[in-house]
């Protein structure tokens, strides 16, 4: 990753000072950086502060002489580019493909290979303008990567959404994006906790925070891949650089599944989510049985709740996929079992699903934040991965699904 070539396009923002800020840190790593400025970068931050910050001459003028096929050689050189500060002008205008400056032409010019990352940078209400979201969507679709703005006091003074990303984050960014894992996968993770109602406020559900199905969306978008992270509406939110959905009850996560991957190709699903093996059937109120209502049950009328299982949403997760030879990681949580017991119900879980890998913890042995001692199994029986935290896992389970061996602080 050091010592990448890196080509930085400025727009006309006052958030310019903070691209060169993340210049500096880019160049300070090692990286060979090459400025863009379009005509309206150049009222916020002069050509000599970015030749000073890089060392090299900034590029300006699509049709400067002897400069005609610059947009051309500079994106064959360039391992990545960023755009930062983005304008709602620069969206709208790489959406519908203008290429009349230099910036333009760039990017219609862009090796779809390479990484592409757009920082954007404007007042909230620009944001939010039907036109930029659409702008943004359709990017996204061409494969742009963005560097989602902050929330906070903008330079016009207005509050929201809309703040340039900060310069450490943008440098982040860009390295991830130019992490090249073995393989690039894509990947679908589910997390969080269902809920099931009970009547129209109070709700069955379980303790899971999502953390660890959060923490392995970062981990993976962090290496280079393409995340989906499909999280429950309580649980912890999708990092940046990943698609988040949402849902809430056993069948609003099954529907999701049921649209998602059979029209979307993944490499794998993390299935990490933890999904409520009863809901409610019926409650039952002075002996009369009552059907789910949206209303709220008396405080004091003391119901009785019959339950219904619910399927393993695991079970179906090849069945349903695009891409038959999907990956499937289901996980499996015990509380109390000797090691026989454990082994069991790992054996029984990849019979029944016929996943890839099978992640093992105990309820017992938690402790602290990040501390998740836990085990990656293999269907073959072999030997398996052990981690001690959310990170060792995420870590070990893009090493698995790459097809690469343990780190050694991982080998049992």
């Amino acid at each position: 990753m050091s010592g990448s070539n890196i080509a930085f396009v400025l727009t006309g923002s006052i958030a310019g000072y903070k691209a060169c800020d993340a210049i500096s840190r880019l160049v300070q790593q090692g990286h060979r950086v090459r400025t863009v400025a379009t005509a309206s970068a150049l009222r916020f931050v002069g050509a000599a502060t970015l030749e000073g910050l890089t060392g090299e001459r900034v590029l300006t003028d699509l049709f400067e002489p002897g400069a005609a096929l610059e947009h051309i050689n500079l994106t064959r050189w360039a391992d990545a580019v960023v755009v930062c500060p983005a304008t709602a002008n620069t969206l709208n205008r790489f959406a519908a493909g203008l290429a009349d400056d230099l910036a333009g032409a760039l990017f219609l010019a862009h090796d779809p290979s390479k990484p592409l990352l757009v920082a954007p940078a404007m007042n909230p209400a620009m944001w939010r303008h039907p036109a930029t979201q659409e702008a943004v969507e359709k990017l996204a679709r061409w494969g742009v990567r963005f560097v989602w703005p902050g929330e906070g006091r903008t330079a016009c003074g207005e509050e929201g959404e809309g703040r340039l990303a900060e310069p450490g984050e943008i440098v982040a960014a860009t390295e991830a994006a130019l992490a090249r894992p073995a393989r690039r996968l894509r990947v679908l993770v589910t997390s969080g906790g269902t809920a099931e109602p009970i009547d129209g406020v109070r709700v069955l559900t379980n303790a899971s925070t999502g953390r660890t199905g959060a923490g392995i969306a970062d981990r993976l978008a962090r290496g280079g891949h393409e995340v989906v992270l499909l999280r429950s509406r309580e649980s912890a939110p999708a990092p940046r650089g990943c698609r988040e959905e949402v849902f809430s009850s056993f069948a609003e996560l099954d529907a999701a599944l049921a649209r998602i991957l059979p029209q979307e190709h993944f490499d794998a699903v993390i299935h990490a989510a933890a999904v409520g093996d009863f809901g409610v059937g019926e409650v039952i109120v002075d002996g009369i049985a009552r059907p789910l209502a949206t209303g709220k049950l008396a405080s004091d009328s003391a119901p009785l709740l019959r339950l219904e299982p619910r399927p393993k949403l695991v079970d179906s997760l090849r069945e349903r996929s695009l891409n038959h030879s999907i990956q499937v990681v289901a996980f499996k949580l015990t509380a109390g079992e000797d090691r026989q017991g454990v082994d069991r119900a790992i054996a029984s879980l990849f019979a029944r699903s016929g996943a890839d890998l099978v992640v093992h913890n105990s309820l017992g042995e938690r402790a602290g934040a990040d501390a998740f001692p836990s085990e990656i199994h293999f269907p073959d029986g072999g030997p398996p991965r052990r981690c001690a935290t959310r990170s060792e896992l995420a870590a070990e389970l893009e090493r698995a699904l790459a097809g690469l061996p343990a780190a050694e602080t991982a080998l049992a």
